[in-house]
């Protein structure tokens, strides 16, 4: 089985909480530069960072981050 990419929904979920990428960095603990890097996908989270994101949005983690293969 081929290695799976991690997608996300990052950006639309913040946009829709109302977040700029510095407020969402700053309630997680990390960068602004690491939330532009995951939004990117230039960066994968942990999957304590996943958490933590998905908690801040008020989304499950499973509705931010999913695998590109994955067809649901």
């Amino acid at each position: 089985m081929a290695d799976s990419e991690l997608g996300n929904r990052l950006k639309d979920f913040r946009n829709e909480a109302g977040l700029t990428q510095a407020e969402l960095a700053e309630q997680v603990g990390v960068s602004r530069k690491t939330i532009n890097t995951i939004e990117n996908r230039v960066f994968t989270p942990s999957a304590t960072l996943a958490l933590k994101v998905a908690r801040a949005l008020g989304r499950p983690v499973e509705a931010v981050f999913y695998l590109e293969d994955d067809p649901t």
